[in-house]
């Protein structure tokens, strides 16, 4: 890649001056116009060789652009808290809103490569990686966050001179780490390993600019022209296709004879005497794992869907019965806030992700994408049905960071479901939890019923299991859940 890329262009100073003036002004218009629309967010990827100039053009930008409005990230390297959690974490909950810029040097390109650079990674393993930010980035700019990936690129013989000439200045000497050094000696290295990561992920959606880093003015202007060349694309495209975004996609009827949950037998016997000794033995397993010295390694995920009254709060509260209050945490989901609609759409589960040794438990989730807003028209046909390999994408990534993901949908039937209602609005204490919005979903039954079909068929994998939970005797569903709760973790943390 890098050998087709032409190095030591020149601008000249008067040449430079004179195009700086209306650049900077049409950069910070485009800036502006983002900012008014709020329909895309964007993301730049600072990447390159040591002494390429990466840091004096990000200098450059915030200069000539509104740093007020810019956000900058450069980590060092995860935390303690980032590790553990799945990699591309810490840099989900740092995402721009809409109408933000964000920046960010330290991005999820840097372990990948320096692992391979080091030896650490074999080359499957970096492929794999690749394709898992080939995965991310796409999802990213469905989600309209337009990312653009800089790599800056110098040739070993400038390297070399830029380093020497900053050490032997006492002004600039701190500049020059040890590290550089020894990237010097490792730039061939890193060159063909850089050539094969940009290679694999050049995509349509986040193509890799290569920046000439010889001379700062001309690195300058092609970043400078660059990123405003691709913030009037897009607003080109933003203007044109957000009402179009918004059309609900017509649903096929669901077969009301026989489908995954029509073959549920729903009414379970369970008496309340067999219910309160089950309710202890299986909460006393479940607090015994949860205080093991082995999920102090793990984190516990569990999800919780279900058609309205079908008790997923009491089956919650069963289960925290079990747990230290200082050990979970419960995230009730509504409809997103203005915060969270300025982000894609699972950004808002990402920050909640535990640590180890933590518990938390969601009513409602991410499957609301493939749920309610497909059975009421809140995204397009091609949001939801992209859904799928995302969120399970997002599970594999929870396992492999050493979640256990634990999904439950609980089912009842429609006359359940009416007596329930019945008797939320009978109860003063139980009034708040009966909304009109119930009364109308009853009303879309056969599109929900699809539409749960369809999520467990396309959702339920290997490390994220659906569990289907016959609920319309509660007894029985509230020891099944925490049951299958003990027996999941008591898997999970046996295994090597």
């Amino acid at each position: 890649m890098f050998e087709s890329a032409e190095l030591g262009h020149k601008i000249s100073k008067s040449e430079y001056e004179e195009a700086i003036p209306g650049l900077r002004a049409e950069l910070l218009d485009a800036q502006y116009q983002a900012m008014d629309l709020g329909k895309f967010a964007v993301v730049v990827l600072i990447n390159g060789l040591n002494a390429a100039g990466k840091g004096e053009t990000v200098n450059l930008l915030n200069e000539w652009m509104d740093p007020r409005h810019i956000q900058t990230h450069a980590p060092d390297g995860p935390a303690a808290d980032e590790l553990e959690r799945p990699p591309l974490w810490r840099f989900w909950v740092r995402l721009p809103p809409k109408g933000r810029i964000g920046i960010f040097f330290g991005n999820w390109y840097s372990e990948p490569m320096a692992a391979r650079v080091a030896r650490r990674a074999r080359k499957a393993e970096l492929d794999q990686q690749l394709a898992a930010i080939n995965r991310f980035e796409a999802m990213l700019a469905r989600e309209d966050v337009l990312v653009v990936k800089l790599w800056f690129h110098v040739t070993k013989k400038t390297q070399r001179q830029r380093l020497e000439s900053l050490e032997s200045d006492p002004q600039t000497r701190w500049r020059v780490t040890p590290e550089d050094w020894r990237a010097l000696k490792r730039y061939d290295r890193i060159r063909d390993v850089a050539a094969h990561a940009l290679r694999f992920t050049s995509s349509s959606e986040a193509p890799w600019l290569i920046v000439d880093g010889s001379d700062e003015r001309f690195r300058a202007l092609t970043v400078g022209r660059t990123l405003l060349a691709t913030l009037q694309r897009q607003l080109d495209l933003a203007r044109g296709r957000w009402q179009a975004r918004r059309v609900g996609a017509p649903l096929a009827p669901a077969d009301p004879r026989r489908n995954l949950l029509t073959a549920l037998t729903l009414a379970q016997p369970m008496t309340e005497k067999a219910y309160a000794s089950e309710l202890l033995a299986q909460q006393g397993r479940v607090a015994r794992l949860t205080r093991s010295a082995a999920f102090g390694g793990r984190s516990l995920v569990v999800v919780f869907e279900g058609m309205d009254a079908a008790g997923k709060g009491g089956a919650i509260r069963r289960i925290t019965a079990a747990l230290d209050a200082r050990q979970y945490h419960i995230v009730p989901v509504a409809a997103p806030s203005d915060e969270e609609r300025a982000r894609p759409y699972l950004w808002r589960f990402w920050r909640h992700l535990p640590r180890h040794g933590k518990v938390m438990l969601f009513d409602r989730s991410w499957y609301g994408r493939v749920l309610v807003e497909r059975v009421e028209g809140l995204c397009a046909e091609a949001d939801w049905m992209r859904a799928y390999p995302e969120i399970n994408d997002f599970e594999d990534q929870l396992t492999a960071a050493g979640a256990i993901v634990v999904k439950f949908w609980l089912a009842i039937s429609l006359d359940e479901q009416l007596a329930r209602f019945r008797e939320r609005e009978a109860e003063p204490h139980k009034r708040f939890k009966i909304t009109p919005e119930d009364w109308r979903n009853r009303d879309r039954w056969p599109d929900y019923e699809r539409a749960v079909c369809d999520m467990v068929d396309r959702t339920s994998t290997e490390v994220a299991p659906w569990t289907l939970v016959e609920a319309d005797n509660k007894y029985f569903s509230r020891v099944k859940i925490l049951k299958t709760l003990a027996d999941r973790l008591e898997g999970a943390l046996k295994s090597p």
